[in-house]
């Protein structure tokens, strides 16, 4: 009995001895030793779903290109102004209410996230990506209808960050843009603390970010993008769906259309993303 006593005593006193020492995750609960690798992160990113509601629902080609107007969805809602930066944003519900618990998260930790960017239609993408291409909107100091007359190579160019019309993420209210969309600005002390932030735990609340530095697993695709973040339960079923019903017949009504399906902007931009997000 004696030696039961003196283990029972030893590994208490082991325990009140290890208590002060460990720091504990405010968001999980864990000690800092337990804090999720990349493939644990991507394991519990991926355990939370879509409900069934989306999941059992037939989702019409034209939601998956963007052709409506979320202000006049009723699964939309817009975004409050105590986290973005300007009226008129919208959300699908689901992605909104995960993205402010985590933004009530940040807060607790001293971290501001903004939403500068979040449901755009074809016809908001068509704008963005017609000023591009007609020279309206300079790309890196150039006017591309003067300088690119090629329009295979004028897309590519174009495409480093801006998605075709009917291509984009962002048509589904499942992605956002957070604070500035500029690399360099996650290069500021700020920018920084909110990058590292978020990716040590965006996956607790569904996100994940989309378009990471190409690699040897993403070769193609779009440019390492530090803002633009998917709430995954619902954006793996719509790209899913986009898969199955989208073709390059669907791609059109915009300029430089025709050069989508020799550049392969579905296989080589729409599937081309970060391996956590898919």
């Amino acid at each position: 009995m004696k030696n039961y006593k003196i283990v029972f005593f030893g590994f208490f006193t082991l325990i009140l001895f290890l208590i002060p020492v460990l720091e504990f995750n405010s968001k999980s609960g864990y000690p800092e030793f337990f804090i999720l690798n990349s493939a644990e992160k991507k394991e519990n990113l991926h355990k939370q779903e879509a409900p069934d509601t989306i999941i059992n629902t037939t989702v019409d080609k034209k939601y998956l290109l963007g052709k409506f107007n979320p202000a006049e969805e009723r699964a939309f809602v817009e975004v409050d102004l105590k986290c973005a930066n300007r009226k008129g944003l919208y959300l699908r519900k689901e992605t909104y209410d995960a993205f402010i618990k985590m933004f009530e998260a940040a807060l607790k930790d001293g971290i501001e996230l903004s939403i500068i960017s979040a449901t755009r239609n074809f016809k908001t993408q068509k704008y963005l990506w017609e000023r591009k291409w007609s020279g309206k909107k300079l790309v890196s100091g150039k006017n591309l209808a003067k300088n690119i007359y090629n329009p295979i190579k004028r897309a590519i160019i174009v495409l480093k960050y801006s998605s075709m019309p009917g291509t984009s993420r962002h048509h589904w209210g499942t992605d956002i843009d957070l604070n500035k969309d500029k690399n360099d600005y996650f290069l500021t002390d700020k920018g920084k603390k909110i990058y590292k932030w978020l990716k040590e735990n965006a996956h607790l609340y569904g996100f994940c970010q989309t378009y990471t530095q190409k690699d040897s697993l993403r070769a193609t695709g779009y440019e390492e993008e530090k803002w633009h973040w998917s709430y995954i339960p619902l954006a793996k079923f719509f790209l899913a769906q986009y898969i199955n019903k989208v073709s390059y017949d669907d791609l059109k009504g915009f300029m430089g259309w025709e050069t989508a399906k020799e550049i392969k902007v579905i296989q080589n931009y729409v599937l081309a993303i970060n391996k956590d997000c898919k």
